[in-house]
């Protein structure tokens, strides 16, 4: 290797999982060789310092890649990425010559820790640079800027993003927020409620109808997919989406084509889709209820939106900038209830209850009577018990989660933060179903 920044081959067929790869390595500090395929890959060795590379591809496979790269050039780290992570195939990869694998969806910050760890470097990652986030967003809690820092990384590619939590949680938020930091800024973001879409008129509400195509089509329409040409699609509550729509939703994500209900015309569209939703996508597949082929593809880069019980660093100054449109603020008392109130309905909830909180509110001070009953019931939240000397396992899995809400879900400094390797922290989050 020589004094320039290192040469990363990025090996994948997938455009928007290379364009994803290739914006995280560049912003830490390395420099990218791009290959949609297995000969271009093996073109690319002389060419590079390290190979990312996918181990499901059409015609030459991961694998069959990786021995001839062996082959030809032993020295090279050849790290392994597949959605489809097997023990037995990973053990396999090992002895076969791979430094490593991960497991797809790549953990960013994780994939930059292993590059590091493999090529013995250091690029120009040092501590994260402030936020600058736009005025209209709090995000005080560590886990909120961690949220942001992960959607400023998706915002400059194409990736699919999928965000994930519960109602109220402010993924839509998010999801502008991405569209307003990315090149497709000038253009719409589109939201879309799949939940409040009548079945009936799912399909016709994201791609079209022509004129006839069903009883009450009495002129030609274009759908929201139509509607965001150029933009971003905000599939809000993906989850929702009925079985016979969702494979038509996968083919236009995955070719850009697609045809209005009625239609035989082929339509090309070129937009960027941000789904959420807060249900357990996963469980869903199991459960026949969403297609298995539909959440690999909209899982490329997922986000988890913590509850706001979760960041009640976020709870004072969100409840403030809702009130200021009243020009009221919180007595001290009221803030305590605030910070004591579980808030299942989230900052939705939170806000209804400021507006409401500044009706009755008879000055400028909003108190304690002021508020809903649910938060004025609010009791002190309970500080954790004492943990027996002799229940390790209750000490290691209390301690992985302070030193992740620490780290805002960083996975590598919290392992750092405990002294142990990130594998073994990523072995023990699984042991203990977290």
């Amino acid at each position: 290797m020589t004094d320039e920044a290192p040469r990363i081959a990025v090996v994948d067929d997938d455009p928007a999982q290379r364009a994803l790869l290739e914006n995280a390595l560049t912003r830490a500090g390395y420099a990218c060789v791009l290959c949609d395929d297995g000969r271009e890959a093996l073109d690319a060795v002389g060419d590079c310092d390290l190979m990312l590379l996918d181990v499901r591809m059409p015609g030459m496979g991961g694998m069959e890649v990786l021995k001839r790269v062996c082959e030809m050039r032993p020295a090279l780290p050849v790290i392994l990425l597949t959605a489809y992570i097997d023990v037995r195939d990973a053990v396999a990869a090992i002895k076969q010559g791979a430094a490593d694998y991960l497991e797809k969806p790549i953990d960013l910050d994780e994939l930059i820790a292993v590059i590091e760890d493999t090529l013995g470097v250091g690029a120009n990652r040092g501590s994260d640079p402030p936020m600058a986030l736009p005025e209209d967003i709090v995000a005080e809690s560590e886990a909120m800027r961690q949220v942001f820092r992960q959607a400023a990384q998706a915002a400059p590619t194409d990736a699919t993003v999928l965000l994930l939590g519960e109602s109220g949680t402010g993924k839509e938020v998010v999801a502008r927020f991405i569209h307003q930091t990315s090149a497709r800024a000038a253009k719409a973001l589109i939201p879309v409620d799949c939940a409040s879409l009548p079945e009936s008129l799912v399909e016709s509400e994201l791609f079209g109808h022509e004129k006839g195509a069903f009883t009450g089509a009495t002129e030609a329409r274009d759908g929201r997919f139509s509607s965001a040409d150029g933009g971003t699609l905000f599939l809000d509550e993906v989850g929702e989406l009925p079985l016979s729509v969702q494979p038509k939703l996968l083919r236009i994500l995955e070719t850009g084509t697609y045809r209005r209900v009625g239609g035989d015309e082929e339509r090309r569209v070129d937009v960027r889709v941000i789904a959420a939703t807060n249900r357990n996508l996963e469980e869903e597949v199991r459960t026949g209820r969403f297609r298995e082929d539909l959440f690999f593809r909209i899982n490329v880069f997922p986000i988890a939106i913590p509850p706001l019980r979760e960041r009640a660093d976020d709870i004072l100054p969100l409840a403030e900038r809702f009130l200021q449109p009243f020009r009221k603020r919180l007595a001290p008392a009221a803030q305590r209830l605030l910070l004591d109130y579980d808030w299942p309905g989230n900052i939705r909830e939170l806000r209804n209850a400021m507006e409401r909180a500044a009706i009755v509110a008879a000055g400028g001070l909003v108190l304690p009577a002021d508020l809903p009953e649910a938060a004025r019931r609010a009791k002190p939240r309970a500080k954790p018990q004492g943990v027996l000397v002799g229940d390790m396992q209750e000490i290691q899995r209390r301690a992985i989660l302070e030193a992740l809400e620490k780290t805002g879900g960083n996975k590598t400094r919290a392992a750092a933060m405990l002294g142990i390797s990130r594998r073994n922290l990523i072995y023990k989050l699984r042991s203990f179903g977290l």
